[in-house]
């Protein structure tokens, strides 16, 4: 799925990846960066594995590249994920040491890693990021590297917001991580895309990737790395969501929505270009619109069944889904948002022309009052001609459970997806009427069944969800037979079969 949105490359943040992901990147034609850990001799958190890292960092690197080597979609290994030892001379060696270690093992393939400049900057002023290990001192006794924990460091992110891209940019900061980026082969920016137009008069030699960057930069990102041909990619934050960092990118609606660090019954980050359910969202519009995928304009919608303006966080530029369906929402202002890199777009409400507005980095935005019907987008290229169009509409009549399983037929033991959704007679999901659902399974095992609601008490394991947007997915291996799936809301029941090879 990602990689027919567009994806070519994945960094497997911040831990060496599963073999099983390696041998679907091979497969598939998925570039990978290949990462080593988050964290080096200086601790992150308390128990993280800081305190094991220096009798075991030679053997972990070798490790990964004995299992590695003969995959041939590693093209990076990374020797870490923001860390702030490179502050020192004892990082750099550290670092340059790594680096000829794997080339020692591997020659073949570049060395990298995603160091975050701001942090290294701070380090080599005395203002250390990270602080477990209580008192504020590193595990040399020293107070110099005295700071907050990694999860305080992405309060302080979240606040500083976008701005980070620049705090990196002045010579200072520069001397402060030229050693460690020096003794790399590519050198992996965390969010510090100020620096690329900088970096090909500064250091001319050097070759430059964003390893780490906000989503809703991914358009100006992308023009930078058409332009600079030392700046070589860019992995954006993230393309798809997961368990942890609970409430990370969230814009949420409830009272504990504020802050970094969400407390239960947060559950996701809520972040990433699709959620944890592979539904794509705005984010996803707005990196294939940069990397010209698009060829017809993408319309997605800022949910409007809420009364309050949501708490944002950084690691999410937009909540906008692919919805002009919300039940009981008639007259309030929607926020719609059209992706394309077209320089301008046009957007029709049930036949009538809202405006045509140019667009700025792949986007145009359109405000209107909700009433159920049709939404319609038009672009056109620079002479005016029409380059493509799109729609949604809203879901009509009676309410339904929909199942679908994506395939139709499988042999015993094999995994499937079995998406469910609230639907009308066409198939138009409603994104305004969740309702809580059971599934059951004959002829198979339900492994798990949830939505990609961020915020909930409700359980993978127990077949029992409430959608969320309408949605929601059960995970089913198959037994000797024909496999059944019912899911049923207490009104409405529908079943899929799939059918045993």
């Amino acid at each position: 799925m990602l990689k027919d949105a567009g994806f070519n490359a994945i960094r497997s943040s911040h831990n060496p990846c599963s073999r099983a992901l390696l041998d679907a990147c091979d497969k598939l034609g998925v570039y990978v960066m290949d990462e080593a850990w988050d964290m080096w001799y200086n601790h992150k958190n308390k128990y993280d594995y800081a305190s094991q890292w220096r009798e075991n960092y030679k053997s972990d690197l070798l490790a990964i590249v004995s299992r590695d080597y003969n995959h041939p979609s590693v093209i990076l290994y990374s020797i870490g994920n923001e860390v702030s030892e490179p502050a020192r001379d004892e990082g750099v060696e550290a670092a340059k040491e790594m680096v000829s270690l794997l080339h020692e093992a591997d020659p073949t393939r570049p060395v990298t890693g995603g160091f975050n400049l701001m942090i290294i900057t701070s380090a080599k002023k005395g203002k250390g990021v990270y602080d477990e290990n209580g008192g504020g001192r590193d595990e040399s006794g020293d107070k110099a590297m005295a700071g907050m924990n990694s999860t305080l460091f992405n309060m302080v992110t979240n606040m500083v917001g976008t701005g980070m891209n620049k705090s990196a940019n002045s010579k200072k900061a520069d001397a402060a991580v030229s050693p460690v980026m020096d003794a790399l082969d590519i050198c992996g920016y965390n969010y510090a895309s100020g620096r690329y137009p900088l970096d090909g008069k500064l250091h001319p030699d050097r070759l430059i990737f964003g390893s780490e960057t906000f989503p809703q930069d991914i358009a100006k990102n992308w023009e930078m790395v058409k332009e600079y041909p030392y700046l070589i990619g860019d992995f954006m934050w993230t393309a798809w969501d997961y368990l942890g960092e609970a409430g990370l990118g969230a814009w949420g609606y409830t009272p504990d929505s504020k802050g970094f660090n969400k407390p239960y019954p947060w559950l996701l980050a809520d972040t990433g270009a699709m959620d944890i359910l592979g539904n794509p969202n705005g984010e996803m519009f707005l990196a294939q619109a940069a990397w010209g995928q698009l060829d017809a304009p993408k319309i997605a919608v800022q949910p409007i069944n809420h009364d309050t303006k949501p708490a944002k966080m950084v690691w999410r530029g937009t909540n906008a889904i692919p919805s002009w369906s919300w039940r009981g929402c008639e007259g309030k202002k929607a926020v719609v948002e059209v992706y394309t890199n077209q320089p301008t777009v046009e957007l029709f409400q049930d036949g009538k022309s809202l405006r045509q507005k140019k667009t700025k980095l792949c986007k145009a935005v359109f405000k209107t009052a909700y009433h159920p019907g049709r939404l319609e987008a038009v672009s056109f290229d620079a002479s005016g001609r029409e380059m493509g169009r799109s729609a949604l509409t809203s879901a009509n009549g009676a309410l339904r459970l929909t199942v679908a399983a994506e395939v139709s037929e499988a042999d015993t033991g094999e995994i499937v997806y079995i998406p469910v959704a609230v639907t009308d007679e066409n198939g138009v999901v409603e994104s305004n009427a969740d309702s809580a659902v059971a599934v059951t399974v004959e002829g198979g095992e339900l492994l798990a069944f949830g939505s990609a609601d961020p915020r909930t008490e409700d359980r993978f394991d127990a077949g029992k969800y409430t959608t969320y947007y309408g949605r929601a997915l059960a995970v089913v291996r198959t037994g000797v037979g024909d496999l059944t799936v019912t899911a049923s809301d207490g009104k409405t029941t529908a079943r899929a079969v799939i059918k045993h090879k």
